[in-house]
Order: structure tokens, then sequence, then C-alpha cells
């Protein structure tokens, strides 16, 4: 479906639902390049969503490696199945529940990604840096400003070095009966950081 070694799929290829978010093009590739991602790796998303950073990741991974898609909604579970069946991918394994139980049991990550959590980011950075393998990566998706503040806190804290804050603001043109126009959306911090 994707032909493309190149992240970057647009965000209309994706199923989409209306209460499930989906971590936009532009952002994901950022986020994307920031993992730094090898064939073989093993990859965490916590809070897929729509799973569209679950399937960029996939891809990067090849087949020898293995993404586990982490939602506590059930309708973002069916969707990155969903999503996974429309790639054709078979090295996304997807569960259901909370990522701050369901991570304990998980074998160690060369990456983690965390997106949308419910307002526990903080003790799952926490918890992942326990999951992550040494110099592995971490890549956290950012909106609220109270959360950048406690997970910058928290890798100090768990001494993560090579830390990245890189904000993305982004406007994608929409036609108008007048022409083209220019539409903003939310700005996105991302986080990254390695694992010493």
């Amino acid at each position: 479906m994707w032909n493309f070694k190149t992240p970057g799929i647009p965000d209309e290829e994706f199923e989409r639902a209306e209460k499930v978010p989906i971590t936009k093009e532009e952002v994901r590739v950022v986020q994307i390049s920031k993992a730094r991602l090898k064939p073989g790796q093993i990859v965490y998303d916590i809070g897929c969503g729509s799973g569209s950073i679950s399937v960029e990741a996939a891809l990067q991974i090849e087949p020898s490696g293995k993404v586990l898609a982490i939602d506590y909604d059930k309708n973002a579970i069916e969707l990155t199945k969903k999503n996974m069946i429309k790639f054709d991918l078979s090295n996304i394994s997807v569960i259901h529940g909370n990522a701050k139980e369901k991570i304990l049991d998980l074998e160690k990550a060369d990456t983690i990604f965390i997106g949308g959590t419910g307002g526990d980011t903080k003790e799952i950075v926490e918890l992942s840096e326990n999951k992550l393998k040494s110099g592995g990566r971490i890549v956290i998706g950012i909106i609220l400003i109270e959360t950048l503040y406690s997970v910058l806190q928290v890798l100090e804290k768990l001494q993560f070095e090579s830390v990245d804050i890189t904000q993305i603001t982004i406007s994608k043109s929409r036609k108008t009966s007048k022409g083209t126009m220019m539409l903003a959306r939310n700005p996105v911090t991302i986080i990254s950081a390695t694992k010493i």
C-alpha cells in the first residue's frame, strides 16, 4: 500500500474514527526520525490511537522487527487493527488495556513512543525507563505545557541523555471559494532522548 521507504503516509490514507486521535502526518514524520529506527527493533507505541505511528514504525523496522501498540480505548484498538490490515503489516501486536499495567509484562524495547496517555505521561515515562534497552530511544508527543514540564523533570531525574525538544507548528492549505488559505494546527512538542 505504501511503496516508499520514507515516512509520511498522508493522513487520508489511514482508516479514521471521529473520537480516535491520529498523529498528523508532519508530526509523525518528525517523531519517526527522532526515534532513529532500524530493521529488527522492538518498538512500543503507547497510546496508539489510530495506529499511524505503529504503521510508520512497522514499515521502518521491517518484518524482522515488532511494534507493540497499546491503548485503553477499544475504538483505538479496533482502528489500529484496521490500519494494520490495510497496510498489510504482520509485525504489529495490538494490546488493549492500561499501559501502566501492560508494559510491565512486555519484552524490552529499542524505542518507545508515548502519545495520548490520558494524563499520566509522567508515570508512563518512569515505567518506560525500566523497559528500554540501554541506548534505546524514547519519543514523546506533547500538547500541554504542564505535561512538557513534568516529562522534562522525569527525564532529568532518570538521567536520560541527548534530550531534544522540538516544537512543531504546522499550517495546511485549504481551498476556499476565492482561493487557497493556510489553516494552523495546534503546536506539538516532541521530546526525544536516549537511555544511558
